[in-house]
């Protein structure tokens, strides 16, 4: 053997092991740490992908904490991020306007994308309805994951997208949905339980983002505002929510921290309600992710407000 093979031969198998381990992932950017690169579009498709990810995953929220998500539109660094990303996790129904402009603006042929409602019937005009093919083209409550039903569906459509960017880890992933399956199940028996009794079944809210709650549990949302937070009432919409709360002794008018609360505290200043917030988990506030909140802790926060301001 020549000197030059001596050298070349241990080189050219250090490369290959190399080569090999790189084949575990169907398609995974250099995260730097091995990760699979995660892209999620708000906080609870965030804390999804945080549930089922795992120790293989590095997910990052596009929207930042205590940033309302419905007019919020992606960078140039949001996009740069998306080029690199692994996976592209949104929830659809509308929630996103953005996505699907952006999602074809992409020139990333690797990028996994999953709309998490796929499968979902969706609401519209306070009735179960769903498009043809399933989707959102405009018409449709895109506030899918207040039903925990929903954000177990949502949940497992991202686990299935994890298996496909890792199929190596598919065991882990399917063990972490099924942990988190399970605490939906019971999360769903216990507003059934604690609701299902109540004298009251009418909430008043400043954004119809509680509609899929709501059907679920048998419950009334009236909105003061419409299916996006932004939307001013008019003055015959106001009137007819402040006659409501007084012939109806409402006592409490649920509005949300990442909302002005200016609408909620006028019904309230007209009718003697008191004002307290019923957090939609669009997006938590820096002190609540300090504190560790998650998905599970604010549907049992909410779940106390309901069962106070409707017994």
């Amino acid at each position: 053997m020549k000197f030059t093979e001596k050298i070349w031969i241990p080189i050219l198998a250090a490369a290959l092991v190399l080569a090999l381990a790189g084949c575990g992932r169907k398609n995974s950017s250099d995260s730097g740490d091995g990760k699979l690169r995660v892209m999620t579009s708000f906080y609870a498709m965030y804390d999804f992908a945080v549930k089922i990810g795992g120790e293989y995953a590095a997910v990052s929220n596009m929207v930042p904490a205590g940033t309302e998500p419905h007019d919020w539109e992606p960078a140039a660094a949001d996009m740069e991020d998306l080029e690199r990303a692994d996976l592209f996790i949104y929830s659809g129904a509308g929630m996103e306007h953005w996505a699907e402009d952006v999602l074809e603006s992409l020139s990333s042929q690797n990028l996994i994308v999953v709309e998490a409602s796929d499968g979902i019937v969706l609401l519209s005009d306070g009735e179960q309805e769903e498009g043809e093919d399933g989707h959102d083209h405009g018409a449709y409550d895109p506030h899918v994951w207040l039903n925990p039903l929903n954000a177990k569906k949502e949940m497992e459509n991202i686990k299935n997208a994890f298996v496909e960017a890792d199929p190596s880890h598919a065991d882990y992933y399917e063990k972490n949905y099924q942990t988190n399956a399970a605490r939906l199940d019971a999360l769903d028996e216990e507003f059934k339980t604690k609701l299902s009794g109540l004298p009251e079944k009418e909430i008043v809210v400043n954004h119809e983002a509680f509609g899929y709650l709501c059907s679920a549990y048998g419950l009334k949302q009236l909105g003061i505002s419409g299916l996006s937070p932004d939307q001013e009432p008019d003055p015959g919409k106001m009137a007819e929510i402040t006659d409501f709360v007084k012939e109806h002794g409402v006592k409490i008018i649920f509005s949300e921290e990442l909302v002005n609360p200016k609408v909620a505290e006028s019904v309230a200043g007209e009718t003697g309600a008191a004002v307290e917030f019923l957090n939609p988990l669009e997006g938590l506030s820096e002190e609540e992710l300090s504190d560790g909140a998650d998905y599970f802790s604010v549907m049992e926060e909410n779940l106390e407000k309901l069962v106070k301001a409707l017994s």
